[in-house]
């Protein structure tokens, strides 16, 4: 078929062209893909699939594969894919009448999703503000960061090591992955990166309760300390779980020291919820497990139902900006308020934050089972459906913490045959030696022991041994 039948078909039946094009082969869809697309694309070349349809956790390729999805859209479909409310909602908007598009000119609609999100919000968001943002959880970020500066009058922002806030210019400043900011010059000034903790590999070289005392230490140290040379912040930046990074949540006593220390010295505490936000941990936000209030709740991702949305949560107190100092041409985006009213509601309804708590620590302790049977499962961590899995090397020299060598050959390893056996997850930390569980947080408990079953087949078909 030469190009121009096939755009000839297109433009006359798009449905009939998309089911029928390419004699639904996956293959000629990712070649075809690779020559419209630019080098950046990244999740074609670990799950070589083109989707024909999608069901709450399950996916059916263009061959009639079907794929148990742990990834959710990088854990955006809280509800899975095309859940029923979801798709009314959106149909209630198309026939509405209502503009799609709005800027930032309010609607019932917006009246609506604000006033519920809001209540969501600490203290039932009497305290807070809302912004609209750009579609992505990368330009709240940038306008978190811009704010706090433009409130406090400094230019510093502390970072954590291992956090990912996005790739534009100003969230790729805070973001720890080196990767992605090779041969970019000028990034963002007076970013300062502090340690994080990490459950499994201490980065002080401590481990337990003693680690995570001189964590917090340190950064009390470095706040009060004349002598650090570095300024005090306008910001402190950090995810109470950190996602992208290798699912390492914050412990309680450490993040509640920081939000102390940040409170006293006037420095805004930006929590990062773009990821763990709306039930993900088994709370509504993932900072609830320690019982703080942000200053700033940077809020994308499920947010939306699924649809494009960003946006912040502001104390009122530290509302600085003055009209049109942080603008967005899609911030005013109908369907994914409709769609975002619908999954809200839905989660909090239906106390799915309690079901995801339970079914998390349900499936850690699976996860741990198989540790004991499958050494190269070094470590299970995680919070609610956030979970991961770290794989090492446990025929190799432990370090003075009792830790193997990551292992991110097998690690990709593990990704692929998980993927040959109808499971999709995404890999994560450092040098991506973490698999990652993202999945609907409408899964049930047959499913999941579906993928507890695919993950252990995957194990044995890369080589693995029972122990």
């Amino acid at each position: 078929m030469t190009d121009k039948v096939r755009i000839d078909n297109l433009v006359a039946n798009p449905f009939t062209f998309i089911v029928n094009s390419l004699n639904g082969n996956n293959d000629a869809y990712l070649a075809r893909q690779a020559e419209f697309e630019s080098n950046v694309r990244s999740y074609p070349r670990k799950l070589p699939l083109a989707i024909a349809k999608a069901q709450g956790v399950w996916i059916t390729d263009v061959e009639n594969n079907h794929y148990l999805d742990c990834l959710a859209g990088a854990g955006t479909l809280a509800l899975g894919h095309n859940h029923p409310d979801v798709l009314q909602s959106i149909k209630n908007v198309i026939t509405s009448g209502l503009p799609l598009h709005t800027l930032d000119l309010t609607t019932p609609l917006k009246d609506k999703f604000s006033a519920y999100l809001l209540s969501l919000l600490p203290g039932q968001g009497k305290e807070y503000c809302l912004q609209f943002c750009g579609p992505s959880g990368a330009d709240a970020v940038e306008a978190a960061l811009k704010l706090a500066k433009k409130h406090t009058g400094r230019t510093g922002v502390i970072s954590f090591s291992g956090g990912y806030h996005g790739m534009t210019h100003g969230a790729l400043a805070v973001t720890g992955n080196l990767s992605p900011k090779e041969a970019i010059n000028g990034m963002m000034q007076e970013v300062q990166f502090m340690p994080y903790p990490h459950l499994y590999r201490c980065p002080l070289g401590i481990g337990g309760k003693a680690g995570v005392k001189a964590l917090t230490y340190y950064f009390e140290n470095l706040i009060n300390d004349v002598e650090s040379g570095v300024r005090k912040p306008a910001a402190v930046i950090l995810e109470a779980v950190q996602g992208e990074g290798g699912v390492n949540p914050a412990p309680v006593e450490w993040l509640q020291r920081i939000r102390k220390i940040t409170q006293e010295h006037e420095i805004l505490l930006i929590i990062d919820e773009v990821q763990a936000g709306f039930a993900r941990t088994g709370k509504l936000f993932a900072f609830e497990h320690a019982g703080i209030e942000p200053d700033i709740i940077v809020m994308s991702k499920a947010v939306g139902g699924g649809m494009p949305l960003a946006v912040l949560g502001i104390k009122k107190q530290f509302d600085a900006w003055e009209p049109g100092h942080h603008t967005g041409t899609f911030r005013g985006n109908q369907l994914a308020m409709a769609s975002g009213l619908a999954t809200l509601q839905y989660l909090k309804v239906h106390q799915v934050a309690d079901k995801v708590a339970t079914q998390g620590e349900w499936l850690k302790a699976k996860l741990v089972e198989l540790q004991k049977r499958y050494p190269m499962i070094g470590h299970v961590r995680g919070l609610g459906l956030m979970i991961g899995i770290e794989i090492v090397k446990p025929n190799e020299a432990q370090d003075h913490m009792g830790c193997y060598p990551a292992d991110s050959q097998l690690s990709a390893l593990l990704q692929k045959k998980c993927f040959e056996a109808g499971l999709i997850l995404e890999r994560g930390g450092r040098s991506g030696c973490v698999l990652r569980l993202l999945p609907s947080l409408l899964i049930t408990n047959d499913e999941l022991a579906i993928f507890l079953d695919k993950f252990e087949h995957a194990l044995i078909a890369a080589g693995a041994k029972s122990a």
